[in-house]
């Protein structure tokens, strides 16, 4: 019945369209940092885009429902998907022209212009196969550097030079791709374009294991995610948070299609690059995923013998080093910046917070303490989603929840790339209900807390800075709690005429 539905006939070509036209500004992406030259990448993303669009159409990822969405859902579908790709089209500019930032996410604020989470993954990726130690601080920060103040880093052209915070068995990409994109510029540009890809095909492959109904609407819903400032300022930055939730998403979704090996290497790799998806690995313990498990382990290992025939072992002993200080929180110098402590939306972030505001004894020390307390918390809430029996189409929620509870973990969260899996969560949570006036209004209200933001280089006192951030941070912390109050029932779940965000 669904093939001749006349409303799929009429909102399947135009999800496939824009599907099509995002899949091209990637592409673009890709071509460009390959090929070093913009022309030819839009003489390859231009046909690209229409075929991606018609194989879109004729082979959707996900057949449309047009009895699961609603009016409202299909308007903030659309006005969201221009906000997307008109965001991510300027973008796809800047990548490729750094000379013009006036195509950048937000050209008034030099902080967002000039920072670049991937320069450290470059310049890491050079610097282990020349044999440097990649925590050796002399590789990011400038010479003149006084650590009692805000960090003056090194300069890659017009971008600051970040510091690499990540295990050794994570360069293996990054050196993979700086053999094909030597050239920072064009490095970045590939980054940018492999990480929309990505991400992109993770929402699909996601929605698509909903079913038809859920899938339906987490797919309408998905350009919510695109459209916040805070997704596009993560990929004009490069952090890699993004990608490794989508790869995690990926693994956990082909665990369930029996796909261990594919499963396995993507959260092998989520794991060995930024340790908190290991989370996901008490799940499949607690479920008994004894396959899913070994592939993941076994390919772990692979993943870290890769890098140590190419890197050796002297990039492993400096972490084992540098490990207690990336825990601890010391390894960071993001907290000598009062305004970097403001946006943090970690939770061992909230004893800085607490500093600011004139609280004694807030330190490293106390931070270490409410982490770990917050580590048993989240295990403990990891137990309790992996002890339920859910609907396939529920799934995603839980891991969701559990990456949402395993990054909050982390010393330091900027919220430009910590609202991400927030995003993506209320999605989820919200296609699992029916698309009425009042499950689309509490998203989109949900949507503009989490995207609440300000650049950390406009005026504002750190204390109401702050204030501000506890909007998303409060938000993410009660997603995640919902979830995990969530009843297993699905029939309940799947056809709720309210939303769960009301309770």
């Amino acid at each position: 019945m669904l093939v001749r539905d006349p409303g799929r006939r009429v909102l399947q070509p135009l999800v496939a369209a824009a599907l099509g036209l995002g899949s091209g500004i990637f592409l673009f992406s890709v071509a460009a940092g390959l090929l070093g030259s913009w022309r030819a990448a839009l003489a390859i993303a231009a046909p690209a885009a229409a075929l991606a669009a018609w194989m879109f159409w004729k082979h959707p990822p996900v057949l449309v429902d047009e009895a699961a969405c609603s009016r409202g859902l299909k308007i903030v579908a659309a006005v969201a998907t221009v906000l997307a790709l008109v965001q991510l089209g300027r973008l796809a500019v800047f990548m490729v022209a750094p000379e013009r930032p006036e195509w950048s996410s937000l050209p008034a604020s030099n902080w967002e212009v000039r920072h670049s989470c991937v320069s450290a993954y470059y310049v890491a990726a050079k610097g282990a196969g020349a044999g440097a130690n990649v925590y050796d601080d002399s590789l990011y920060t400038a010479p003149d550097d006084d650590r009692a103040k805000v960090r003056k880093p090194l300069m890659l052209g017009p971008f600051r030079v970040d510091v690499y915070e990540y295990p050794p068995a994570f360069l293996p990409l990054p050196r993979a791709l700086l053999a094909v994109a030597p050239d920072f510029i064009r490095f970045r540009t590939l980054w940018f374009g492999l990480m929309g890809a990505v991400v992109l095909g993770a929402i699909l492959v996601t929605a698509r294991l909903m079913g038809p109904a859920a899938g339906t609407r987490a797919l309408l819903y998905s350009p919510l995610i695109w459209a916040s400032y805070s997704t596009i300022s993560t990929f004009q930055k490069g952090n890699v948070q993004v990608l490794v939730i989508a790869i995690s998403m990926l693994a956990m979704t082909f665990f369930e299609q029996r796909r261990w090996a594919a499963g396995g290497a993507l959260l092998a790799y989520a794991t060995a690059s930024k340790l908190f998806p290991g989370l996901l690995a008490i799940d499949l313990i607690v479920r008994r995923r004894w396959r899913a498990l070994a592939w993941t382990v076994g390919l772990g290992a692979g993943i870290v013998l890769v890098s140590l025939l190419d890197l050796g072992w002297t990039p492993f002993a400096a972490f084992l080093k540098h490990l207690p200080g990336l825990v601890g929180g010391e390894a960071f110098p993001a907290f000598r910046n009062p305004a970097a402590i403001a946006i943090n939306m970690s939770v061992p972030g909230i004893v800085f917070k607490l500093k600011l505001f004139g609280l004694a004894g807030a330190s490293f020390e106390a931070a270490k303490i409410v982490g770990w307390v917050y580590t048993i918390i989240a295990v403990w809430a990891t137990v309790v989603l992996a002890r339920r029996s859910l609907a396939t189409e529920e799934r995603p929620l839980a891991w969701m929840a559990i990456l949402v509870l395993a990054t909050l973990r982390s010393p330091f969260l900027p919220q430009t790339y910590g609202v991400f899996p927030s995003l993506w969560l209320l999605t989820l949570l919200a296609s699992m209900h029916a698309a009425n006036a009042k499950t689309v209004s509490l998203t989109v209200v949900g949507w503009l807390a989490l995207s609440a933001f300000w650049p950390m280089d406009w005026p504002m006192d750190p204390r109401w800075l702050t204030l501000l951030n506890m909007i998303p941070q409060a938000l993410t912390i009660a997603l995640a709690i919902l979830v995990v109050r969530r009843t297993a029932a699905p029939e309940r779940s799947a056809v709720a005429p309210t939303s769960a965000l009301a309770t």
